[in-house]
């Protein structure tokens, strides 16, 4: 069920809200002093602050609605059964998670966040776990405080792994391929993977991975504008993904054990 504005905003909140809060408050400074009293450059002071303020409705057009659309669109064509064990990376107040869990009358849906109100206003557990009551689906939903990059779960113990719009908050490339990794990991051989991010991030990930499609999603997931598009990389793990995987992690654990050494 997409959600209505006042309902996405009361229960799950603003994506980034210092930088949606800034760009709102420079557009309407810019357009107020435009109108108080004519002067050089006027006319470009007025255009900066109706751009900014276009911007920033974009912007909370998809934290507030656009994005909500969007998922509900991916999570139907999953056709999930119903009984599958999920994780949503970066669950935040369980927009995922919960969409997710509405379709998982037999399964669990579980979530992992950090908590940082700096990327999702109002961002806690006791958030989350409030939503899925509301949503009546508290029964089937778990929330853990971990990171993405080390995740607290054994291989292969989830048939889908989703991810909206987090793993580009991870300071460093690095990183950020170290939490695609780890989602790899946790996914069953014949699981699925979906990960949204900013559209240079998301491609980056499939060439690390060297598998899975990139689809963009379109002006619903703008983030203020065209110049900040959002894509999906979808995969399944296949047998020969599990198996590069793990030649990849023993490479990569080898390399550290190496430079440990060199170090000491």
């Amino acid at each position: 069920m997409t959600e209505n504005l006042f309902t996405s905003l009361s229960r799950y909140g603003v994506d980034a809200p210092g930088f949606v809060a800034s760009t709102s408050a420079l557009g309407a400074a810019c357009t107020l002093a435009a109108a108080a009293r004519p002067f050089r450059g006027r006319a470009a002071v007025a255009g900066l602050g109706a751009g900014l303020l276009v911007q920033a409705g974009v912007y909370l057009h998809t934290t507030l609605h656009g994005k909500f659309r969007v998922w509900e669109r991916e999570l139907d064509a999953l056709g999930l059964r119903g009984d599958e064990r999920t994780l949503d990376l970066g669950c935040g107040r369980g927009m995922v998670l919960i969409g997710t869990a509405r379709r998982l009358p037999r399964g669990r849906a579980v979530g992992v966040d950090l908590w940082a109100s700096k990327d999702q206003s109002g961002n806690t557990p006791d958030a989350t776990l409030a939503n899925a009551v509301a949503a009546g689906v508290r029964d089937r939903v778990e929330v853990h405080t971990a990171d993405i990059t080390g995740l607290p779960f054994p291989d292969a113990d989830f048939d889908l792994v989703t991810s909206a719009l987090v793993l580009h908050n991870i300071p460093t490339m690095p990183a950020r391929l170290r939490a695609v990794d780890e989602a790899l990991r946790v996914l069953r051989p014949g699981g699925r993977l979906l990960v949204a991010d900013i559209s240079s991030m998301v491609r980056r990930y499939a060439a690390h991975l060297g598998a899975g499609t990139v689809r963009d999603l379109g002006p619903a997931y703008w983030y203020g504008g065209p110049w900040l598009p959002v894509s999906m990389l979808e995969l399944r793990k296949e047998a020969w993904n599990e198996n590069a995987w793990n030649e990849d992690a023993s490479n990569k654990n080898a390399s550290d054990k190496d430079a440990s050494h060199k170090g000491s």
